[in-house]
């Protein structure tokens, strides 16, 4: 009989699978080719000849082409989430990671137009199941804006009673809208000089410092 489960040995396989040079190169070609030619426009064979490797092997690593775009997200995701983890372990106050958090999100993207292009245009699929698939891998960058509004209420940032849930829905959401928006605007701006009004507006509201004194 098999020592390992199920789950644990699926675990196991996928991890043996990442850490191999052609899972990463077909990960990074498709991002260029769904970049380039939309999700539903970008065959497998596509993808296989920009990483430079035969079709079959690409079924060697995923199961099919909805896979690929469920990997590509997770895999950036995840480098995205290692990142601001390390950025902020430097930062002391609540108010300085959030800075963090919404900066380097901004400065991932600007880096990588064609991912980009595919975090904000291409994953938005109407397919509810791919739509679940895509979103469980948010759970770790929601997880650490939670962390960062518990602290903003412990330091006294934050107001005791604010749902935590629903702000960090607006943060992401605000965060992810301005990208998408300068993506929209085939990237004309500096999307980076962006975190600095966003970080303002998302501690400060919209009131006035008058208002704020007199309430």
């Amino acid at each position: 009989m098999n020592d390992c489960s199920f789950s644990f040995c699926q675990t196991e396989e996928m991890a043996m699978k990442r850490n191999k040079p052609k899972y990463k190169q077909i990960i990074d070609a498709a991002v260029e080719v769904i970049a380039e030619n939309g999700y539903h426009a970008s065959q497998v064979s596509k993808i296989a000849k920009k990483a430079g490797v035969a079709d079959g092997t690409i079924y060697l690593y995923f199961k099919n082409k909805e896979d690929i775009l469920v990997s590509v997200f997770r895999e950036k995701m995840g480098e995205f989430i290692e990142k601001i983890r390390e950025e902020i372990t430097k930062k002391e106050s609540a108010e300085d990671k959030l800075y963090s958090l919404i900066e380097i999100h901004f400065k991932q993207l600007s880096l990588n137009h064609q991912l980009a292009i595919v975090t904000q245009l291409e994953l938005r699929q109407s397919n509810k199941d791919l739509r679940m698939k895509i979103n469980n891998s948010l759970k770790g960058y929601l997880a650490i804006i939670d962390q960062i509004l518990k602290e903003g209420i412990e330091e006294g940032l934050f107001h005791p009673q604010i749902n935590i849930k629903l702000l960090r829905q607006m943060i992401f959401g605000t965060v992810d809208e301005v990208v998408t928006n300068w993506v929209m605007k085939d990237q004309k701006y500096d999307l980076v000089k962006q975190a600095k009004d966003v970080h303002y507006y998302i501690l400060n509201g919209l009131k006035s410092t008058d208002d704020k004194k007199g309430s």
